[in-house]
């Protein structure tokens, strides 16, 4: 790729992202990249002993230490997990935040979940990413329409989930396991799911059948081709 270009990754929760296309986002920023990872919330209720609002503060600390080693910028939206609505409100916030970002790609949940959050965050993008490319529509920034929107391997948005797009992260993958790293739950300090460890394996299980060691696979739009790259195309 010869221009820079700015690839923004969109979850539902401080942590989502990075666990399912950290290596990408490495990736990328290594490349000398642009690279933004929002979160929607915290991800503050998920902490069986900490209070929302001490666990929300501990997990912004996270996402800040996982972005720095990702090499990226984090954002954080001022909604409250398990409480994401679907709304004008939501649409708007996240609509004027991709005029403001101007990303080339977009990464964020697949349609079907079990955590109505992920599902929410989809159907936010969806919208969010045609309102902020209609021109009618004014606002702070002008209109932008992002041509590549990608949704990350997630192991609770699994059902219907057809993973077509296969990137190999080999080079960052050491890097993206110490982002991983900075993240409690992802350490086990909050559940006994392996984060780290499914993860890891992940990349081994989407890497082999496309001729990677390692690789993060992305399922694509209605329309779109399975591909073999290096980087998402330009």
């Amino acid at each position: 790729m010869d221009r820079q270009q700015h690839i923004v990754a969109i979850g539902a929760h401080t942590g989502d992202m990075e666990l399912t296309a950290g290596a990408v986002l490495a990736k990328y920023s290594q490349a000398g990249h642009r690279v933004t990872v929002v979160s929607l919330t915290p991800g503050e209720k998920g902490h069986p002993r900490l209070e929302p609002e001490e666990y929300a503060l501990q997990k912004t600390r996270e996402g800040q230490a996982a972005a720095a080693i990702l090499g990226a910028e984090a954002v954080f939206l001022p909604f409250r997990d398990a409480e994401l609505p679907v709304n004008e409100g939501s649409v708007s916030q996240v609509a004027n935040l991709i005029r403001q970002l101007k990303p080339d790609i977009l990464i964020t949940h697949w349609q079907e979940s079990i955590h109505r959050d992920h599902i929410a965050t989809h159907q936010i993008v969806r919208e969010a990413r045609f309102y902020a490319g209609l021109k009618t529509i004014k606002g702070d920034w002008p209109a932008h329409w992002v041509r590549q929107l990608y949704y990350a391997d997630n192991w609770e948005d699994a059902r219907g989930f057809s993973p077509e797009v296969f990137i190999d992260i080999a080079s960052v993958r050491d890097r993206w396991i110490r982002a991983m790293e900075e993240f409690a739950f992802a350490r086990g300090e909050t559940s006994r799911f392996p984060y780290i460890e499914y993860y890891k394996a992940l990349t081994v299980v989407r890497g082999a059948p496309a001729g990677f060691t390692y690789a993060q696979a992305f399922a694509v739009p209605p329309g779109s081709l399975t591909q073999r790259l290096a980087f998402f195309p330009a």
